[in-house]
C-alpha cells in the first residue's frame, strides 16, 4: 500500500507535463499574436507608419514669392519689395554645438539685431525647437551675424532664410490710396489689399529629410517648388501730378486750418483714368502703425481703442471711403436733367425769380445773397450758385425724373474704382421725398454721395455725356514671364447728350468768367467750374464742406479736378474763396506738364505775365565766379546780391538757381564753401489780400523774391504763409480781381 507521501510524488509527476504543455500553449498563442501583429504592421498599417516616420524625417522651408511691384503711369515704382532675411535659431541644438552659453549667444544676437537682450535670452534659453529671432532684416545685418558666427566659430543651430520685405520709396506720396502690408507681406489697406492675391504670387517650398539632431539627411526624394513671384502692377497715376496735386492740397488744409482735412481727384474724363488721388493728412507707408503728425500731438494721451481707431481713421481714402454733402457743386447734375429733359434753355429769361429767400412747405430756405438775385436765367443761376432758383428748378423736374438721372450718373452705387474700401452714396427713399427733401437735394444737400462719385458725374458731362468707370490701374504685368494684362477703360452708358454735354460746359465756363468761381480761372487756358459750399445739418459739428470742380479746357476737356476741403476754421469757408484758387493752382502746373497747349503757346516764351506786364530776366549763373565779380554780373542783370563770405572767395551756390525768371531788383544770395553750410532762413508771410506791389514789398523785406500769376489782389501763395525757407527763395502769388461774396 503506497503511503501518502508517494501519493503525492505521483501526482507532481502528472501534473508537470500539464504545465509544460499550457506554457508551450501560451507561448505558441504569444508567438502566433506577434506573427499577426508583424503582419498588421508590415502588411495593413506599413505605408502609414512609413508616411508617418518619413514625415518626422522631412523638414519643409517655405520660399517667399516676391511681391509685385506697383508702378505709377510714367514707370516709377512706388511699392517694391527688397530681398532681406529672417533670423530663426534651434536654441538646443545651438547650445550643444557651440559650446557657448545662453547669455553670450544673447548678447550676440541683441547687440547685431539691436535687440532687447531679456527677449532674446528667453529665445536661447526656449525649449522650443525653433525660435524666431527677428524678420526681414537687411543684408548688411546679416553680413555682420555671419561674421560673428565666424569669429566665434558657431556653425549649426542659427537659420538664414530668405524672404522679402516691402519699401515704399516716396514714403507718404499717394499713401492712402497705395495702402501697406503686414510683416507677413499680405495687403492690409488700399490697393496693396484689394489686389492682394494677384501682388502676392505663390510661395514655393524645399522639402528634405533630416535625422534626430535636425541635421539634413542628403538623398534623392528631396524636392524643389520654386515661388511664383506675384505680378506688377502699372498705374493710371501719374507720380508728378499726384506730387502737384498733394503739394497744394496741403497747402490749402493748413491755411484754411481745415480741421478733418481734405481731398482731391485728378481725373481724365475721356477714358476715366485717375491721374492723381491725395488724402491729408496722409502718412508714412513705410510705418504706417506710427502716429502721423496730426495725430502725434496728443497720442499718448488717448486710450488704446482710441489709438486703434485713429490709426484706421488715418488710413482711409476718404475720397472713396467718406460720403458727405457735395452742396452747389451738384448742381451741374441737377441743371444736366433740365436740360435733358427740355425743362429749361440756358438763356431764356427770367425763368427764376430769387429776394433772397424760398418758402418750401412750413420752413424758409435763405439764399447765400441776402439781398436776392431777381429774375434769372438757368446760366445766371449757375453762376450766381442761387439755392432758390435750384429749388424751383427741381420742383419742375420733380424727385421721379431727378432719381432716373441720379441713378444713371451712377450715385446710387459705387463706381467700381478697383481698390478697397469704396462707399456709395445715401440719399433719400423716392417715396419719403417730401417738397423739403426735394428742395435741399435740388442744391447738394442733405444726402451724402463720395467726392469719387462726384468728380465721375463731373466728368460724365464733360465726356460728350459718357460715364466712364474710374480706372486706377492699366496693367497688369507677369513677372516671370513678361505677358502684359490691359485693364481697358470702361464705358458704362449714356448719360445725358452731346448737346447737353456741350450746353453745361458752356454755362460751367460763365461760371468761371463771370460768376462765382473766378479764382478757378487759369492763365491762357479756358476754364468751366462750380464752387460749392455745403452746411452741416442742425446739431452736427462736422462744420462747411467747402469744394470747387474745375474741367480744363474747357471746349476740350482733358482734365476734371475736384477739390473738397473738411470743416475749414479759417477766416472763409466759401468753395469760391478757398477752393477755386487751389484747383487754379494745380491746373496751372498740370496743363503745361501735360503738353495741352494754351492759348498764348504763341507767347510762352514772353517774359512779361499777360495780366499786369511784369518784366522778368532770366538769371545767369555766377557759381565759380570770386563774390566781386558774382556780385558785378548781377547787378549789370538788374539784381540786388547779398553775401557774407571774402570778396576774395569763390561762390559755390546761389539762391536762387540759374535760370529762374526774376522780376527786376530781385535779391540773389550768395554763397562760398565755408558760408554755405549757415544760410540764413525766414519765415514767409501771410499775403493773401495784397496787392502785387504790397506784397512784393513785404517779401523784398525778408529778402526773398517774388513771382506773380494774373492780376488784382493776391489770393494765394506758394509756399503758404508760416514756411521757414532761404532767403532768396521765390515766393509764387497768384493774382486775381476782386469777385464779391457770391461764390458759394
Amino acid at each position: 500500500m503506497k503511503t501518502k507521501k508517494s501519493k503525492e510524488n505521483d501526482n507532481s509527476i502528472y501534473t508537470r507535463p500539464k504545465r509544460y504543455l499550457s506554457l508551450s500553449i501560451i507561448l505558441v498563442i504569444v508567438f502566433i499574436l506577434l506573427l499577426i501583429k508583424i503582419a498588421t504592421i508590415q502588411f495593413v498599417q506599413g505605408n502609414s507608419l512609413k508616411e508617418a516616420a518619413t514625415k518626422q524625417q522631412t523638414t519643409s522651408r517655405i520660399l517667399s514669392a516676391k511681391r509685385g511691384t506697383i508702378y505709377d503711369s510714367t514707370g516709377t515704382a512706388l511699392a517694391i519689395s527688397a530681398d532681406v532675411d529672417t533670423i530663426t535659431i534651434n536654441p538646443a541644438k545651438l547650445l550643444k554645438e557651440s559650446k557657448k552659453s545662453p547669455e553670450f549667444i544673447a548678447k550676440g544676437l541683441s547687440e547685431t539685431f539691436e535687440l532687447d537682450y531679456e527677449t532674446t535670452l528667453s529665445k536661447v534659453n526656449s525649449t522650443n525647437s525653433v525660435e524666431t529671432v527677428v524678420q526681414k532684416v537687411e543684408k548688411d545685418k546679416v553680413t555682420k551675424l555671419k561674421q560673428w558666427m565666424t569669429d566665434n566659430n558657431i556653425s549649426a543651430g542659427i537659420n538664414i532664410d530668405e524672404d522679402t520685405k516691402r519699401y515704399y520709396p516716396y514714403y507718404n506720396l499717394a499713401s492712402n490710396l497705395i495702402g501697406f502690408c503686414g510683416n507677413d507681406n499680405q495687403g492690409l489697406t488700399g490697393l496693396e489689399y484689394h489686389w492682394d492675391q494677384t501682388l502676392a504670387g505663390v510661395s514655393g517650398k524645399i522639402t528634405t529629410t533630416q535625422d534626430a539632431s535636425q541635421d539634413l539627411i542628403s538623398n534623392q526624394d528631396a524636392q524643389y517648388h520654386a515661388p511664383e513671384n506675384g505680378s506688377n502692377l502699372t498705374l493710371t497715376v501719374d507720380i508728378n501730378i499726384q506730387s502737384i496735386a498733394e503739394k497744394y492740397l496741403e497747402q490749402a488744409c493748413i491755411t484754411n486750418k481745415c480741421g478733418n482735412g481734405g481731398n482731391v481727384i485728378v481725373m481724365n474724363p475721356n477714358n476715366g483714368d485717375i491721374l492723381a488721388m491725395a488724402t491729408y493728412p496722409d502718412y508714412d507707408l513705410n510705418t504706417p502703425f506710427e502716429p502721423n503728425e496730426t495725430l502725434a500731438a496728443n497720442w499718448d494721451s488717448l486710450s488704446s481703442q482710441a489709438q486703434n481707431e485713429a490709426l484706421q481713421n488715418m488710413w482711409r481714402n476718404t475720397a472713396i471711403s467718406n460720403t458727405y454733402e457735395p452742396g452747389s457743386v451738384f448742381k451741374v447734375v441737377v441743371a444736366s436733367t433740365a436740360l435733358e429733359e427740355n425743362i429749361v434753355q440756358p438763356d431764356a429769361a427770367g425763368l427764376f425769380y430769387c429776394d433772397g429767400d424760398q418758402e418750401v412747405a412750413d420752413r424758409i430756405i435763405r439764399c447765400a445773397n441776402v439781398g436776392g438775385h431777381g429774375y434769372q436765367s438757368l446760366r445766371q443761376a449757375l453762376e450766381n450758385s442761387c439755392n432758390p432758383a435750384f429749388i424751383q428748378l427741381g420742383q419742375k423736374i420733380g424727385a421721379p425724373t431727378l432719381y432716373k438721372y441720379f441713378e444713371a450718373f451712377g450715385l446710387f452705387n459705387k463706381t467700381g474704382i478697383a481698390t478697397s474700401g469704396e462707399a456709395s452714396g445715401i440719399f433719400h427713399n423716392l417715396s419719403s421725398i417730401g417738397p423739403v427733401e426735394l428742395a435741399t437735394t435740388s442744391f447738394g444737400q442733405r444726402f451724402t454721395i463720395t467726392p469719387l462719385q462726384m468728380a465721375t458725374a463731373v466728368s460724365a458731362v464733360a465726356n460728350d455725356g459718357v460715364l466712364m468707370q474710374p480706372r486706377i490701374v492699366k496693367e497688369v504685368t507677369n513677372a516671370d514671364t513678361g505677358a502684359v494684362t490691359t485693364v481697358e477703360p470702361k464705358s458704362v452708358r449714356q448719360v445725358i447728350s452731346l448737346e447737353t454735354s456741350k450746353q453745361m460746359l458752356d454755362m460751367m465756363e460763365s461760371v468761371v468768367t463771370d460768376g462765382g468761381g473766378k479764382y478757378g480761372q487759369v492763365a491762357g487756358y479756358s476754364v468751366a467750374g462750380k464752387t460749392g459750399t455745403s452746411e452741416a445739418t442742425e446739431g452736427s459739428t462736422a462744420g462747411y464742406v467747402s469744394s470747387f470742380v474745375g474741367v480744363a479746357p474747357a471746349d476740350d476737356p482733358q482734365l476734371v479736378v475736384l477739390l473738397t476741403l473738411y470743416n475749414p476754421q479759417g477766416k472763409d469757408h466759401f468753395g469760391g474763396h478757398i477752393a477755386a484758387p487751389v484747383v487754379s493752382q494745380i491746373l496751372s502746373e498740370v496743363l503745361p506738364y501735360l503738353d495741352i497747349p494754351s492759348k498764348d503757346s504763341a507767347n510762352t516764351n514772353n517774359t512779361k505775365t499777360n495780366s499786369s506786364e511784369i518784366s522778368k530776366t532770366t538769371l545767369h549763373t555766377v557759381t565759380g565766379k570770386t563774390a566781386t565779380d558774382a556780385k558785378k554780373q548781377l547787378e549789370s542783370q538788374g539784381f540786388k546780391c547779398s553775401y557774407t563770405c571774402e570778396s576774395t572767395d569763390i561762390i559755390v551756390e546761389q539762391i536762387p538757381k540759374a535760370g529762374t525768371p526774376l522780376v527786376d531788383g530781385s535779391t540773389v544770395q550768395l554763397y562760398s564753401e565755408s558760408t554755405r553750410k549757415n544760410k540764413t532762413k525766414t519765415t514767409v508771410p501771410d499775403l493773401k489780400g495784397m496787392s502785387y506791389s504790397a506784397a512784393k514789398v513785404s517779401l523784398s523785406s525778408r529778402n526773398l523774391n517774388i513771382n506773380v500769376v494774373g492780376s488784382g489782389q493776391v489770393i494765394s501763395q506758394d509756399p503758404i504763409a508760416g514756411t521757414e525757407v532761404n532767403e532768396g527763395t521765390v515766393i509764387t502769388v497768384t493774382l486775381q480781381k476782386d469777385v464779391g461774396s457770391s461764390s458759394h
